[in-house]
Formats: C-alpha cells, sequence, structure tokens
C-alpha cells in the first residue's frame, strides 16, 4: 500500500535536486498558538522548475502535461512542528506546508500519504521525496497544500505509528488543520488560507482520506468546510481488506499484515499476544520491525509471502468466528468506515488488477454509500482497467487532481 513503482520518480527527484533552493530560516513558537509549535521555510520551488519538472514528467507519462496550464506561482515548503495528541497524551507532531508565493487567497489541499515505514522517507524529514514532489508543486496550481507525516514520523518517531488506526490518524490531521491556520495567521503574510478543504490520497490515504472526510462532514463541519475528496484503493472496510490478505496460498507484502498487528496492538485494541497470530521465528520478530529505520523491502525480508508459514492455522480458520479473536474482529470494525450519506463531493478510484488491496473494498464502499443514499452525482467510482497497486499510482493521482481542480474552479 505504498508508492514504490511510480515510473517518474527518478526524473522529479533529479529535477527536484537540480533546481530547489534550500532555506535555513526557522520562527519560534507564538506563546498565543494553541497548536503550531514551530516552522521553518525548507526550500522554494521557480514557476521555471516547476514547469520543467511537469515537462521532463510528461516524456514517460503525457497525461501529466495536463497540470501545467494551472502553474501560476513560485511555492514556498515549510515544515511545521504542532501538538496533537492520542489516548490522552499530548505530543508534537509534524508535516509539510505548501505555499504560493503570489500575494491571494487559496483554499487548503489536504494529502495523505500511503504506507510508509521508514522515518528517512517521511514527508517533513524528506520532502524532495518522489512520493510527495508532484503534490508539493500543486501549490503552484493555487492551494494551500498540507502534507502530515502521521504519528510515528518526523517529529513524533518516538511513537507507534497507528497504522489504519482510526482516531488518532484523523486526530493528527485536523490539528494540523488548525496548527496551519496559526501559521497563516502569523506567518504567511502574503496569503490567505480560506476555510475550504479539499483532501486527497492514496492507499493507506485513501482510507485516511474516507475517514477524514466523514469526520468533516459529520464532527468538524462548524470548523472546516470541506469541498470534496479523492481516495485512491483505500482499504475502507479492515476486514474485507484482511480477508483477502489471509485467503490465499501467497500475500505479496507481508509487511501489512505485520503492521496492522503491530499498530492494533500498540494502540490496546488487539489483546492477543503475538503468537496467537504469527508463528515463529516470525511472531519474535514482529515488534523489531516496525521502529521506523526499516524499509517495506527489508521488512518483507524478514517475513514470508506464505500465509501458512506466516500465520497459526487456528488463526487463519478462526480470527472471524472464535472468542479467543474477538479483540481482532472488533479492531476491524472499529478502524473500517461506514457508508454515510455524504453530500460533498467524493472520487472513489481503484486499480482493477490490485494484488495488494483487493478492488473489491472500493467497489464494496461504492455499493454501500449509494445504499446510504448518496447521489450517484456526488460519489463517483473509477476503476482502472487492468492495473495493480502501484501502476495505479499515477493515474489515479492525475485523475484525482484535475476532479479537485475542476470542483475548485467551479465552486
Amino acid at each position: 500500500m505504498n508508492f514504490k513503482r511510480i515510473p517518474i520518480r527518478i526524473i522529479i527527484v533529479l529535477a527536484a535536486v537540480l533546481s530547489f533552493v534550500t532555506s535555513c530560516t526557522k520562527d519560534g513558537n507564538d506563546s498565543a498558538n494553541s497548536y503550531l509549535v514551530s516552522n521553518e521555510l525548507v526550500f522554494t520551488y521557480s514557476k521555471f522548475t516547476i514547469n520543467n519538472m511537469i515537462d521532463f514528467a510528461a516524456v514517460q507519462n503525457p497525461q501529466i502535461a495536463s497540470l501545467k496550464q494551472y502553474v501560476a506561482s513560485d511555492v514556498k515548503i515549510y515544515r511545521i512542528v504542532y501538538k496533537s495528541s492520542t489516548g490522552g497524551k499530548e505530543y508534537n507532531a509534524s508535516g509539510l506546508v505548501c505555499v504560493p508565493v503570489n500575494q491571494g487567497d487559496y483554499p487548503v489541499l489536504s494529502f495523505q500519504n500511503g504506507t510508509n515505514t521508514l522515518n528517512l522517507q517521511s514527508p517533513s524529514v524528506n520532502p524532495a521525496n518522489n512520493n510527495y514532489v508532484l503534490v508539493e508543486i500543486l501549490a503552484s496550481m493555487g492551494f494551500v497544500v498540507v502534507i502530515p507525516d502521521y504519528p510515528g514520523f518526523g517529529e513524533s518517531v518516538s511513537i507507534p505509528h497507528p497504522y489504519l488506526v482510526k482516531e488518532p490518524t484523523v486526530t493528527s490531521i485536523v490539528d494540523m488543520f488548525y496548527a496551519t491556520e496559526e501559521l497563516d495567521a502569523t506567518a504567511l503574510t502574503d496569503i490567505t488560507a480560506l476555510n475550504e478543504y479539499y483532501l486527497v490520497g492514496y492507499s493507506q490515504g485513501g482510507w485516511a482520506t474516507m475517514a477524514l472526510h466523514k469526520a468533516l462532514e459529520l464532527d468538524f463541519s462548524n470548523d472546516f468546510n470541506l469541498k470534496g475528496s479523492v481516495c485512491g484503493a483505500g482499504p475502507y472496510d479492515i476486514g474485507l481488506l484482511f480477508s483477502g490478505m489471509v485467503n490465499v496460498t501467497a500475500y505479496p507484502m507481508p509487511v501489512y499484515l505485520g503492521y496492522i498487528f503491530n499498530a492494533y496492538s500498540a494502540y490496546g485494541q488487539i489483546t492477543n499476544p503475538v503468537t496467537d497470530i504469527f508463528k515463529e521465528p516470525y511472531a519474535s520478530r514482529i515488534s523489531t520491525l516496525y521502529n521506523g529505520t526499516k524499509s517495506s523491502e527489508q521488512i518483507n525480508a524478514q517475513l514470508t509471502t506464505s500465509i501458512t508459514d506466516l500465520l497459526n492455522e487456528s488463526f487463519i480458520t478462526g480470527y472471524n468466528t472464535s472468542d479467543k479473536y474477538s479483540s481482532v474482529r472488533k479492531a476491524f470494525t472499529d478502524n473500517s468506515i461506514l457508508a454515510w450519506h455524504t453530500e460533498k463531493p467524493l472520487l472513489m478510484i481503484h486499480g482493477g488488477s490490485d494484488t495488494q488491496v483487493n478492488p473489491i473494498t472500493t467497489e464494496t464502499m461504492y455499493s454501500s454509500m449509494m445504499q446510504a443514499g448518496t447521489s450517484p452525482d456526488i460519489c463517483r467510482k473509477v476503476i482502472i482497467p487492468g492495473a495493480d497497486h502501484g501502476d495505479g499510482v499515477l493515474p489515479a493521482m492525475i485523475e484525482g487532481i484535475n476532479f479537485l481542480l475542476g470542483l475548485k474552479d467551479n465552486k
């Protein structure tokens, strides 16, 4: 559930490395702030650089050229630290805020990234990562772009990452929105961040975006004016996702199975010991793999793609019915996103041949949204023929960005 196979990565990273201007400007905390702790100007993209990046990328991926018409400004990239909390405990979180240089009033676009296990590849630690560059430059097209690290990365690397754990994920992003408002009031003197929010994410980020869309619409509507969202390849029903992972002979990304169990255990949602679920030698390894120092590839190498070798047979046959695994089922239910009647534009995208997150998760979520009373004019579904998980990232992002730009222009 990550972005590891984006074909434009080398071109974009090289262009970014060659052309951004670094900065070390730091501002301290304003004591009047409730959320924002600090901000740092990391670097600036010129409009010329952004156009060059799009031109280079369009050589291999012509659909990217459609974005060039929207480029209107240089972009400043800030790293911010802000206060958030989980389980009643406050901690410092972090992320990127990308803003147009041109004076004006701009809506906010929040990007929720896909699965990451390595702190060195998180947004605020490595903003030149190819997973984030295309999103950062959207600020040149008339947005204040917010890219959260998620808890467990960047400033909060010392706490467990709540992988597919709904409450701390949503809370951390909402708190970043409040911090961005305070950044706008104190440091962004030439622009105004409007109370208009657009959301986009893929994979874990698609799930986070769906959860955030629902929360902003139903729980935070007095604070944030949600305009629309794009959710790509998200595992909205965790139980359905898990069934697709374990009811096969081999699953290509065992890193996700360990990540789910590790996070749900760390946040007190699964009470079973690791040996109830994983076989040795893998059971003893799980707690050592998800500390932010290992890549997904490195973690996969410490596990196995064979489901019967990785998981206990009693778990495979009993997690859906046995009392022994009741906390597992409850965790899946608590962190799934139940359909509701949304009145905010929503685009759901998924690769039709996705072997990591079965497209049935999107098909089922879309059908449930229709059954909940959502209009097909409000909620749309796109299945990309033949696209696996990594193959679907770029077309989903391009279609999603154009969808959000269309909402912005027609507001």
